[in-house]
């Protein structure tokens, strides 16, 4: 999987020092199997990982890491690896559990005593701010999934203003990388999340965009990755793109054109 994504997207632009937003979407299906890939290939790069993961827990992440051949739990312990367990912190909060550093929780705006990200932007900095000691080789952020904030009860607003700080701190100031996973569905109702995701493929320098088949359902061909490059994002050069198709194995993820998967040739 790491060897075929990696050729697809032409790693160069995924360098850990490039300073870019690279915005994982996913519509009619789960596109989570880029959110392995990025948090294995960048722990395999020796550069430093914030991962808020909101939806899993660090069992399921790591056993699906161990696949892909990176210990998520040797990677905590070098202090490689700030994992943010979102189930956790949000049923801490639920039942009145006191964090044990005495700080606020990341999630703290759950509780309603604040509204805004400000916690979760301090966890961030504070994870990725480089010590006299760090030798890490750059630093990222990675985000599983920022639909889930809304869900929680976050404005758009206050999600959006999180994500800018954050790439003034990640992007610009640290030259590290942010990879953000999103759902949206072009026929959605939700019109907050909507505004988010539209928001963020404006801001975004590198765009994989996964969707189910409009056919349905087929056992050699799970869905299409659509890989949007932006040139710049000041000027008015037009986006490259590229169309592939794609197949989820165990361990492996098989990439090929429209109409050239195996079952077919």
């Amino acid at each position: 999987m790491l060897a075929e994504l990696n050729e697809l997207l032409d790693a160069a632009p995924q360098r850990p020092d490039a300073g870019k937003f690279t915005l994982l979407r996913d519509s009619r299906t789960d596109g989570s199997f880029l959110v392995h890939h990025f948090l294995s290939f960048y722990l395999r790069a020796g550069c430093k990982v914030c991962f808020l993961a909101l939806v899993q827990s660090f069992s399921h992440y790591n056993m699906v890491a161990q696949k892909l051949g990176v210990s998520l739990t040797a990677a905590k312990e070098r202090g490689q690896l700030v994992f943010l367990e979102g189930l956790k912190s949000c049923l801490d909060l639920v039942f009145g559990e006191e964090e044990q550093s005495g700080q606020p929780s990341p999630l703290q705006f759950i509780s309603g005593s604040v509204s805004d990200l400000k916690d979760l932007f301090d966890f961030v900095r504070t994870s990725l701010t480089p010590t006299d000691s760090d030798s890490w080789k750059g630093r990222v952020l990675l985000v599983d999934d920022l639909s889930v904030l809304l869900s929680l009860g976050a404005a758009p607003v206050d999600v959006l203003d999180f994500i800018h700080y954050c790439r003034m701190v990640v992007c610009s100031q640290l030259k590290g990388n942010i990879v953000v996973l999103v759902h949206g569905d072009e026929d959605s109702e939700d019109e907050e999340n909507k505004l988010v995701v539209t928001s963020l493929c404006h801001h975004s320098n590198l765009i994989l965009w996964v969707e189910g088949l409009a056919t349905g359902f087929c056992k050699d061909v799970h869905g299409e990755i659509k890989i949007i490059k932006r040139l710049s994002l000041e000027s008015t050069e037009q986006d490259v793109t590229q169309i592939y198709q794609y197949k989820i194995q165990d361990k492996n993820v098989t990439f090929f054109a429209r109409g050239l998967s195996a079952a077919v040739l």
